[in-house]
């Protein structure tokens, strides 16, 4: 029978050991699964603590990043306004300058051709006046000579009244001449 105890010996030693080790573990066991709970319940919730704030802190930053782009695209919208405005003057600057360009350029042409149109009355003029300084000499040659031919004339129109009267005187005595001869 000493085969027999080992075999009802070993196994009720090993269950007062594993009885030993199960009172001391068992005691404590609900309260170590209770801490282990509790601690991974405080390890989740501080898992969780963190994600909610690094969620808060992203939608923080979201928002940030949401307002600054709001920002950066009302100032790009009123830039690019500002600028549309300022092409738009600069378009109707340069228009305007080209406008006044060729007003100026068609008033210039204009003037030049006034100008030469002038020119050649102003020639035309000269030579009018040297033609008319010429005739006026001309004619007060023409006079000095009419003048001159006037008083010859005269001349020759008193020689001839003179010649005339001795003509007539001499008549007149031939005739009393010869009525005297007669008589």
């Amino acid at each position: 029978m000493k085969k027999n105890y080992v075999y009802v010996i070993a196994p009720l030693a090993g269950l007062l050991v594993f009885s030993g080790f199960y009172l001391r573990y068992s005691a404590h066991y609900e309260e170590r699964v209770a801490a282990i709970k509790k601690h991974d319940r405080e390890v989740l919730q501080a898992k969780l603590d963190t994600e909610t704030l690094n969620r808060l802190k992203a939608a923080n930053e979201a928002k940030d990043a949401q307002d600054r782009r709001k920002a950066e695209k009302l100032a790009k919208e009123q830039k690019d306004a500002e600028d549309s405005a300022r092409r738009e003057k600069a378009v109707q600057s340069r228009n305007k300058a080209i406008r006044d360009a060729d007003k100026l350029a068609a008033q210039t042409k204009r003037l030049a051709k006034e100008l030469d149109d002038e020119k050649s009355q102003m020639a035309t003029i000269a030579e009018d006046k040297k033609r008319s300084a010429a005739e006026l000499t001309f004619l007060g040659e023409y006079v000095k000579k009419s003048e001159a031919n006037t008083r010859a004339l005269l001349a020759s129109l008193d020689k001839i009244a003179d010649a005339d009267k001795k003509w007539d005187q001499a008549v007149k005595d031939a005739a009393l001449a010869a009525k005297t001869k007669k008589q």
